[in-house]
Parts: C-alpha cells; structure tokens; sequence
C-alpha cells in the first residue's frame, strides 16, 4: 500500500506514542547533532533503559542462536545489499559512527558479517565482541561470552579471513561473522554486510570474475530468502531507470515490500545534475520507475565522507568522533547543494529522507516494530523447539545407555530387516516417498542412467512413452524402463543393406565358385542383428541398475521418516550401502553375462525354425521368382515384392509347410494351363532361376530381391527372441534376487561384521565422543533456548501491559 505524502514522519511519531515508555528512541538523531548524548536520550528512565535494552539482547541472542544450532525462527535484522564500490560497507560504518571494516575497491568483504549494535550512552570507545569458530568461547556460542576484541584486532580479523578466502577455491563463505558492538553512537539495530555484487564482463577471458560474480549473487539470494529481514538495497546511479541492484533484489522480493531503497554517494551525484527538474526526478521518482511499493516510500540519499580514521599520514580523521562529525557535516553540505540546485528550500518530507541519520533513524524505527511485532510468534516457536530439543537430548541418553555389544548386534539385525522391508515395499509400490522430492520424470531417467539409443545416434521421444512425465520410483519405474525398452526394440527395423554388402557377403565356397544366396542372407542378417541389438542390452542393464541404486536412498527416507533410520552409526550404514550397491553391480553384471550368450548364440547360428516362424509370406514371395522377372527394380529393392507386413502373415498358416515338396508349386500363375505345358514352363523357369542366382554373380534383381527378403525374415526373428529373451531374464536374473538372495547376503554379511571386530562396525570410540559432543550441543541449547523464551516471556507481560494502559493505535509501516 502506497503511503501518502509525508507519511514518514506520521509513522515515525505513531511509533514513538507506542513506545515513549519503554522503548524511546526516535530522539537519537537530530538533523545532524550529536543526538546520542541528547538531553531527551538521557532523560530517560533507567528502568526503561534496562527493558528495551533486554529486549535487543533477546533479539541478538535469538539471531546467534539461529545461526549456530539451525533453528527454525529468524529474528529481523537489516540485510546491506549493492555491488562493489557501491560504498556498502561505507555506509554500515557510517551507521555505526565508526570505522572497523576493510574498505576500498574490489572485494573486501568474503563472508557475511553480522553487527549487534546497541546503544550504549556509557561507552565513550567502542566495545567490540567477536564470536568466531576459532575463539575460546566458540564451545558455547553466545553472543554474551564472545571473545572481546580491539578495533584492530576487527580488522585484522576480518582482512585475514578475506585473505584466506581469496586462495580457497570457494572464493566465498556463508558462514557470518558475528560482532556485537556497544557504543554511544550506535543505533539499536542488527545489520548484516553482504558481500558486493560483481557484474563482470562478457568473454572468454573473465570466466573467473563471472564464476565470482555466480558465487556472491547465489549467497545475497540465499540471505534475501529470510522473509524477516528487511533488505537495505543500495543503488550507485543519478538514473532510477538504470536498476543494478534491484535487479536482483526483485529476484526475491518482487514487490519492494520488505526493501528500502539507498542511492549511495549522494554528494557525487548533485554535480552532474544540470537542471532543477532534473534534481526534482531523481529525489522523487515515479512510482512507476521503482516498480513497486518500497519501504518508507521513497529512496533515501546518503553521502559518506572520504577518508580513514587512524594516526597513520595517511589517515583523515584521527578520532572516530572527527568522522562522526564529518558526516554531519556532509549531510548540512548536501541539503544545501540541493537547495542551491533546486532553488527552493526542501520541503520536512525531502529532508527526512537525506543524510545517513535519517537512514539510521528510520531502520531503528522500523526494526524496533519488527521486533515487537514479533514477539507473540516467536514465543510459541520458542515453545516448540524447546520441546525438540529435549526430545533430542533424551534420544542422545537413550543411545549412551545402548552403547554396548549385544545391544548393537540387536539394532543392526533389526535395522537389516526394516531395510529389506522397505525395499520390498519400494518394488511392490507406495506412495509414502514424495514423488517431488525422489520421483524421476522419463528425461530425469535418461539424463541420469542412460537413453535407449539406437546405432543411427536418434532417440525415440520421450513424450511418446506412457507415463513419460510422471515422477516415479521403485517398481512402478522399474516397469517404466522395461516397457519403453519393449518399445524401442520393438519398432526398430532392419538396417538398409548396401549392394556392395551383398557382394561381399557371397565370397567363394570351399567345393564351387557358385552363390549361395541363403547362407549371404544369414551373415548380413546375424551380422546386422548383433551390430544394433548389444547396445541396447548394455543401455538396459546400465538403466536398471540405475533403478535399483535409486532404491537406497529412498529407503533410508522411509526409514528416517518413520523413526527406524540408525542415525549416529554412519560406519554400519555406509557398510550396508556398499553392501547392497555391491550386490546389484554383481547381479547386474551377471544377467548381462548370460544376456550376452543369448545373443551371441542367436546371432552365430541360423535356425530356421527359429528365425523363420513364418514360411508363408516368404513362400509366396519366392513362389513369384516363377513369374515374369519385373521390368523396373527401384532404389528400395523390396518396392518389387511383398512388403514386410505382408511377409509376417498369421502363423496359422504356417500348416501348409506339411504338404509334401512335390504338391508344392514355385507358381500359381500356370494354374490354368494344362500339366505338360505347365511342367514344361516350371522347368524352364527353375534354370532361369538358378541361372540368375547359382551360376551368375551379376546381382540381378531378383537375386537382391531374394537376399533382402531373406535378411528381413531373418533379422525379425532374431529381433523377436532378443526382445522377450532380455526381458524374462533381468526380471529372473535382476530383479528376482533383490527379493529371494538379498536378505541372506546381507545377513551373512551382516554376522561376518560381528565375529569381525565390532568396533570397526559401529566405532564405538568414535561414536561415543560424538554422541557426548551432540549432548553437550543439545544442552547448550536448551539452556539458550529457555533463557530466551523466559525474557520474550517477560518483554511480552510488559508489552501487554503497557498497552493496556495506553491503548495506543497502530498504523502499519507499510
């Protein structure tokens, strides 16, 4: 919802009704002064002081605890998103009133770092504590036992992880740098600094910049997808068309509506403004132009100053109070620039959106609500994981108690037998797996165990599968990859045979210089059949042993799902793996064996009653050599004969073959001449025949006529035995052992492991000091989880309370 015009300062001051007894902070800053140390700001109760400060110390707690034990709730926290040289980390610092990072061009920040920041009027230095995985109190990660650490020390810490992170092949980490600062120009906020976004240039040789640039967007991407952070967009450009960040800030938010966008380097930007229209667009820009509806409205201004502070010659400032003043002062010099462009004094609305105060103040503000609005669900959350985590630390003791010889023999049996009954159930079919989650799509199968392919290189589309787009697993895609290899091999088609083939296939027999057309057939047809069939028995076998590993993992998530799964005992589970992936490599690669003598038998020997179960087409296909020899012979030999749909006729009618040789006629076409005349012709006709096929080695027509026909017959017999012949043995031979040879081998490997060494089976040293570790872990966190819950507990009673008595009303920030 788009907010009116001057809404910020309605919201802002709604806000302070709400909270002008315990949570008083929007007199922090004030246009420019030293607002931190203001009168108001230290009228304020101590009491009151204590209570909101409880309240920050909840929230950073609950922030640390999320991010060491992986809980499920997210406190809010300002996410600083900008490519480099944006002036991010400049812009944090400024926020801050001090200087701690490693500043300047390129990459200067590798990992995200993590600021508690916490008002502090007291603290005249900044009081820095850093929580890292090599300090003392990483052991217990709390934010309160951080180890302290000097400005420097910030420093040197975070250059060094930025060094090492350069050499790693990484580049980039995750994992945050936590520093809880205390100060008395900090804002009571929590901010996490990004690493800058890169865009690199296209080309061959900037593959490393934009493998970078892949690894940093996929980490801002990964923070931004915190629904409870409120992202701090930051864009460097006089042109609010030209969207750099926002491009991929609307990745995850598309609306703006938890963004507040930042135009960066503000005292660079007014000079090159050379009309006051067009200072008028850039400080409020169409709502059109931003594409949604940001926080606070509008875009907010900052400028920072230049300059580090140190005692170095270097150095600009030597104080961090020098700098704190140069911003102020930068912020005056901005509203009067702009003035002087604009010619007109800024209205209150334009004011409250330039200079970093007005950013600090408004994210406080903004938070501080977040915060609060929070806290009825973070309770019940709290509530919750509570409940977890000592359902988890009393499983931790249940398996201390168990830890020894005869209990462990016990659960591994009868983790064995809940293993094979959820296999079994697998090939049987269920619908307990997601099928999102460990289903595969027909591509998803080929992409992953392999395609049918034939010789020519072309796949048959998947989409023509039955159930091609259904995610499956188990024996309902066992049955998938089986019925698509009926289909594949079913439609394949004899390979084109070349004259030259033929010839070369005639040779010369060992007692004649004739033809022997019948025996060219057969060596082009087995030649033929073995040359496009054993691919696919390699591709079938490749696939269904794809199906079969699939069955493991699936497993172990039914087992898991069900509360069977041995978690802790990974030595005896990656035994149980390798066990079964062991056995289906074995199985598998015997039906091949015996696969593979099938064909080979099938394609070394003609039998014609095997290969030739239908006579009857082919009879009358030779029975027409008795007729006139056709005068025209196309480029497709078998357009002068019968087709091979016409050749494979019923095999009923293959009774015929029981007439004697003598009733049998080459040809019909005589039937109404008389028998001399007919005897006669036959004659004349079989020395035509064997003329043009035993003693002539011109190919003529009716000779490739001849081998064709035979080489089709031949090439779908051997195509038909090949098909059911591979299909009953992986379902014998692959298949069927899974159910009837499994159990007993992996029993006996199973009692082979216990005689063994049964610490090397479930390493039991290992497995204790781990387990002790996790307690501690689990102990840890439940004492953080339920301080927590009791100060939210507390800040709600209060909150409650106040309310009640002041029953203030509440307008969104949105």
């Amino acid at each position: 919802m788009k907010h009116a015009e001057g809404h910020n300062t309605q919201h802002l001051n709604t806000c302070s009704h709400l909270i002008s007894s315990q949570f008083n902070l929007e007199d922090m800053e004030m246009e420019g002064s030293d607002c931190a140390g203001s009168p108001l700001r230290n009228q304020m109760g101590e009491s009151e002081s204590e209570k909101q400060w409880r309240l920050y110390e909840a929230y950073n707690e609950l922030h640390g605890l999320a991010q060491e034990f992986d809980t499920p709730f997210e406190a809010p926290a300002v996410l600083v998103v900008g490519h480099q040289t944006d002036g991010k980390s400049a812009l944090v610092e400024a926020l801050m009133g001090f200087q701690f990072n490693h500043v300047g061009g390129g990459t200067k920040t590798r990992r995200p770092i993590t600021l508690h920041m916490k008002y502090d009027p007291l603290c005249e230095v900044p009081r820095c504590r850093l929580l890292s995985s090599d300090s003392p109190s990483a052991s217990d990660p709390t934010l309160a036992s951080a180890e302290e650490k000097s400005l420097p020390q910030i420093q040197a810490y975070i250059e060094a992880e930025n060094m090492r992170l350069e050499s790693d092949p990484c580049q980039f980490s995750t994992k945050e740098i936590i520093i809880k600062v205390e100060y008395k120009y900090c804002p009571n906020l929590t901010i996490i600094d990004t690493p800058g976004l890169i865009a690199p240039a296209p080309g061959l040789k900037n593959r490393a910049l934009q493998s970078q640039a892949r690894a940093v967007e996929s980490l801002v991407r990964a923070k931004m997808q915190h629904k409870e952070f409120i992202i701090l967009c930051l864009e460097d450009c006089s042109d609010w068309s030209n969207a750099t960040t926002r491009r991929v800030v609307m990745q995850i938010d598309p609306e703006l509506s938890r963004t507040v966008i930042v135009s960066t380097k503000l005292d660079t930007k007014i000079p090159q403004f050379a009309r006051a229209s067009d200072v008028e667009v850039f400080l409020s820009p169409p709502a059109c132009t931003l594409d949604g509806f940001i926080l606070g409205d509008s875009p907010f201004f900052t400028s920072v100053p230049s300059g580090r502070v140190g005692s170095g010659h270097d150095s600009v400032y030597r104080t961090n109070d020098e700098f704190k003043q140069a911003i102020s002062l930068r912020e005056v010099d901005d509203v009067a620039s702009l003035e002087e462009k604009l010619g007109r004094s800024l209205s209150k609305q334009e004011r409250s959106r330039i200079g970093v105060s007005k950013l600090r103040l408004f994210l406080e503000e903004l938070l501080q609500k977040r915060y609060m609005d929070s806290i009825p669900s973070i309770i019940p959350l709290l509530e919750k994981e509570y409940r977890s985590t000592t359902r988890k630390l009393n499983e931790i003791n249940r398996e201390l108690s168990t830890l020894d010889e005869v209990k462990l023999k016990e659960k591994g049996r009868a983790f064995h037998d809940l293993f094979l009954t959820k296999l079994s159930l697998l090939l049987k079919g269920t619908v307990v797996a997601p099928p999102d989650k460990y289903g595969e799509t027909l591509q998803d199968e080929r992409n992953n165990g392999g395609a049918f392919v034939a010789s020519d290189g072309i796949q048959f589309p998947h989409k023509l599968i039955p159930n091609a787009g259904m995610r499956l697993y188990g024996g309902a895609q066992y049955h998938r990859a089986m019925a698509e290899f009926r289909f594949v091999v079913g439609g394949i088609k004899c390979p084109p045979i070349m004259r030259e083939e033929i010839v070369n296939a005639c040779g010369v027999e060992d007692i004649h210089d004739g033809t022997n057309y019948s025996r060219t057939a057969c060596v082009i047809a087995v030649a033929k059949a073995r040359d496009t069939f054993e691919p696919f028995l390699h591709q079938l076998g490749g696939r269904l042993l794809h199906i079969l590993k699939r069955l493991l993992p699936i497993s172990v998530y039914l087992l898991q799902k069900d509360g069977e799964y041995l978690s802790g005992h990974e030595v005896f589970l990656r035994r149980v793996a390798s066990a079964f992936n062991r056995f289906a490599e074995t199985t598998e690669r015997a039906c091949h064996e015996k696969c593979m003598e099938d064909l080979i038998s099938t394609t070394r020997y003609v039998t014609w009653s095997l290969h030739n179960k239908n006579r009857a087409g082919l009879r009358q296909f030779l029975d027409s050599f008795g007729g006139t020899e056709p005068s025209t012979v196309g480029g497709n030999p078998l357009s002068a004969g019968i087709s091979h749909d016409s050749m494979l006729g019923s095999v009923g009618n293959e009774k015929q073959d029981s007439k004697p040789k003598g009733d049998v006629k080459l040809s019909h076409l005589a039937s109404g001449t008389d028998s001399t005349t007919s005897v006669q012709t036959t004659e004349t006709r079989l020395a035509d025949l064997l003329d043009s096929t035993l003693w002539n080695r011109r190919l003529a027509p009716s000779s490739e006529r001849l081998v064709y026909a035979l080489v089709q017959q031949i090439f779908h017999g051997i195509k038909e035995y090949f098909l059911a012949s591979a299909e009953l043995k992986f379902n014998c031979f692959l298949l069927m052992p899974v159910v009837d040879k499994l159990p007993a081998l992996l029993r006996e490997d199973l009692e082979s492991a216990f005689e063994d060494d049964l610490d090397s089976i479930f390493d039991i040293t290992n497995l204790q000091h781990s387990l002790h570790l996790r307690k501690r872990d689990a102990e840890i966190e439940l004492k953080r989880i339920k301080r927590l819950k009791e100060k939210f507990r507390q800040i709600h009673d209060q909150l409650c309370s106040h309310q009640l008595k002041s029953r203030p009303s509440m307008i969104s920030t949105k």
